[in-house]
């Protein structure tokens, strides 16, 4: 059985004021869930950056730890769109909200448990095959709590402003940011080497527990929302979302797949790779390019909302677009700046490239969940969304560090952001543009 007779009645009646509160509780709910999410990601990622290469493969060359940590950093995006799947099928069945809160719960403790594990020094060989096991956790839940918190405030919402409601839980992202990579790098700069290292790395990761009794509290007081409310009533819910999905819309689930392509590799390239190769030139060190990286998601804070906004207008494709042409104009420039300029430029630098990012990733959200009717949606976008996670977002860093040793040269690094960006544009520009249309009419979805 699907949501109670009495909330399908509750969320379908609400009036205007009732209404009005339930956005507005949609909205915190689906921007602090993701803040939690990510702020547990982004930690992992700084981790994996600074910490986890001698902590869990002490035996390994400088490179080849490196690789090894972030080898287990891309486990976890495989585990994506699995999570996706899981919960895209739950999702459009028992409804967006119970699915929700199981995401966070498995989020939140696997960071914890992370925070407890010894390193290989003392439990040796299973220190790394677990920290693989609480990946593979983290990226599935990750895989079904993005589309499920975007959903929860467009559904809910004034549909003329899905673009900038669908937002609130992309702003999780920067929050996330803020919040993992500040944590770490005042742990950093406030303790000693040695003592960040043994057991200061860990005290975020245990904080998890906290946000998460928080995410419980804001989540446990939402409806359902009123569009999935209405396939529940209606009996129009499917026995197999995800199977239909695939079935009926493969080609949007593979054009956004595609379309993040742009704005999800480079984003982990712009927050995580520069971690490793700017500290290689020993007049900076990793709080400065915290520091960076910090300031650039306050501005994304920003101008996601903003662009979102924009999108609403003018529609998502041109802004989408925008984005992704910028990525690629600075592809090269970054690198120049990051390998030869000096303090200003670079954080200059790392600020612009997140600026990139953010007009591509306020609008995303609107732009894929509108590519799925009602009754798939969840599981739809989500297996779109998280699919690029596997071949984008995950074999990133991996691939930057592999390119550059085999280069020599950080160009190479450029010349796979802008193929990157091409395989977005031709996306973008063959994904029909719903920023106008009902997304409730499933006949919006007919083929033509």
């Amino acid at each position: 059985m699907v949501l109670g007779d009495n909330e399908v009645t509750k969320s379908v009646a609400a009036s205007s004021g009732d209404r009005r509160v339930q956005v507005r509780r949609a909205a915190l709910a689906g921007s602090i869930g993701t803040t939690i999410e990510w702020y547990d990601f982004f930690l992992y990622n700084t981790a994996a950056a600074l910490v986890f290469p001698h902590l869990f493969f002490p035996a390994s060359t400088g490179y080849a730890g490196v690789m090894q940590s972030f080898a287990t950093y891309a486990v976890g995006f495989a585990a994506r769109p699995v999570g996706a799947a899981i919960f895209g099928h739950w999702g459009d069945r028992l409804g967006r909200k119970a699915t929700l809160i199981v995401t966070l719960l498995l989020m939140g403790l696997s960071s914890a448990l992370v925070g407890m594990l010894p390193g290989t020094a003392s439990i040796g060989i299973a220190a790394p095959l677990i920290l693989v096991l609480l990946r593979l956790v983290q990226g599935i839940a990750i895989g079904g709590e993005w589309s499920g918190s975007v959903l929860l405030a467009m559904e809910w919402g004034d549909q003329r402003r899905r673009g900038l409601l669908a937002s609130f839980a992309q702003v999780g992202v920067p929050v996330g940011l803020v919040l993992g990579t500040g944590g770490m790098t005042l742990l950093s700069a406030t303790l000693s080497q040695e003592d960040f290292d043994s057991w200061g790395w860990r005290i975020p990761f245990l904080l998890s527990l906290v946000l998460v009794v928080i995410g419980l509290v804001i989540r446990l007081r939402i409806l359902e929302t009123p569009m999935f409310a209405g396939v529940v009533a209606n009996k129009k819910t499917s026995k197999a979302p995800v199977k239909d999905a695939v079935r009926h819309h493969w080609r949007e689930i593979l054009l956004s797949a595609g379309l993040r392509f742009s704005e999800q590799m480079p984003f982990y390239l712009f927050t995580s790779f520069v971690l490793v190769y700017v500290v290689q030139r020993p007049e900076f060190s990793k709080t400065f390019v915290l520091n960076a990286v910090l300031v650039g998601a306050l501005a994304e804070l920003v101008l996601i909302p903003v662009f979102s906004q924009l999108s609403d207008r003018i529609g998502r494709k041109r802004v989408y677009l925008s984005g992704s042409v910028l990525t690629a104009v600075i592809a090269f420039p970054y690198f120049t700046v990051l390998s030869h300029s000096g303090h200003v430029l670079i954080f200059v630098a790392v600020i612009v490239s997140l600026v990139a990012h953010a007009m591509q990733y306020g609008p995303q959200a609107a732009l894929i969940g509108e590519s799925f009717p009602t009754h798939l949606r969840y599981g739809g976008a989500g297996l779109g969304y998280q699919l690029a996670s596997v071949f984008a977002g995950g074999p990133a860093p991996l691939l930057a560090t592999w390119l550059l040793h085999l280069t020599g040269t950080p160009y190479s690094v450029s010349i796979y952001i802008v193929l990157s960006a091409v395989v977005t544009i031709l996306c973008v520009i063959a994904l029909p543009d719903r920023s106008k249309a009902n997304i409730d009419d499933v006949s919006v979805y007919a083929r033509r």
